[in-house]
């Protein structure tokens, strides 16, 4: 069957479970974030720049250039764009701790795009979307509304986020408790989510895997490096290089399953990119951790 045809199986249930565990998500992300963290953009203007550069512009680049490259069908290519254009991914911030880069410049990264997915997001993913006339009879049949998409950025990622916020402000000392067994857990919760959706729909994603490894793997390395370069061409240190690299890798996927399966019907192709994403560009960004920490990352 083609991808673009396929609906993965996923009930009202299932949805609303998803829906619950990226707002936990990014109350959990929230958690880590103070004030402190956007006036930094201000005080860091250029490594903070570069950083959006990187994320909102040259990463969508990229996946068009592939999406060229590698002629995907219409519901692959159009998942690939909605990854691109999501905020940075709740476990950037972690990885960059371990690979030693800025991890003050990659909260205040995380923070900015994921305060600004409300407009960004669905925006963009229009715009890029756009560009791909291979994919607009798949888009005519789909009931996008961007004001709808909006909506569910505020209920589901601007909410927690302010929640998250207030709650770090009012009970600090209780925040510094929980915020790591809530990282921990919503990270965990979300890989055992995704691999039983995945069961679900074993004969779909066996049947597509060998096409979907291929172009997240390029996807998500061809992100990795450009981040890093580009932050390299702007003259930036070492530790800004990884953190820019680290953001622009780890893409926040389940606010793209919550889109795909919201607005885009499960469409196979798309759900499939943004899941397996969801756990790659973890074992990328700790790999890379591993690599740029001297290998000692986890030595005590």
């Amino acid at each position: 069957m083609n991808v673009d045809e396929v609906t993965l199986n996923f009930n009202a249930e299932g949805l609303l479970l998803l829906n619950f565990l990226l707002a936990f998500i990014m109350f959990g992300v929230a958690l880590d974030l103070k004030l402190a963290d956007f006036k930094r953009v201000i005080y860091n203007p250029k490594a903070s720049a570069v950083g959006l550069i990187s994320q909102w512009l040259v990463l969508p680049l990229i996946t068009m250039v592939l999406i060229f490259l590698f002629d995907p069908q219409p519901s692959i290519a159009l998942g690939m764009v909605l990854v691109a254009v999501c905020p940075g991914g709740n476990v950037s911030n972690f990885v960059s701790k371990l690979a030693g880069a800025n991890t003050a410049l990659s909260v205040s990264l995380t923070a900015l795009t994921t305060s600004a997915a409300i407009f960004m997001t669905p925006l963009s993913f229009a715009f890029w979307a756009s560009f791909l006339s291979e994919t607009s009879s798949l888009q005519s049949s789909i009931s996008i509304n961007v004001w709808d998409m909006f909506y569910t950025i505020i209920i589901l990622i601007v909410v927690p986020v302010a929640i998250g916020l207030l709650f770090n402000h009012y009970f600090p000392a209780l925040t510094n408790r929980i915020k790591k067994p809530i990282n921990v857990a919503s990270i965990l919760f979300f890989a055992i989510f995704v691999v039983i959706a995945f069961m679900k729909n074993a004969n779909y994603f066996i049947e597509y895997i060998h096409i979907i490894f291929v172009i997240v793997l390029f996807h998500n390395g061809l992100a990795f490096l450009a981040g890093f370069w580009i932050g390299k061409l702007f003259g930036l240190e070492l530790s800004d290089q990884k953190a820019i690299s680290i953001e622009t890798g780890i893409q926040n996927s389940g606010l793209g399953l919550v889109l795909i399966f919201n607005f885009f019907d499960g469409i196979g192709g798309m759900a499939i990119v943004a899941g397996w994403w969801g756990i790659w560009h973890i074992l990328a960004g700790l790999s890379m951790a591993y690599y740029w920490s001297g290998k000692r990352m986890f030595a005590s």
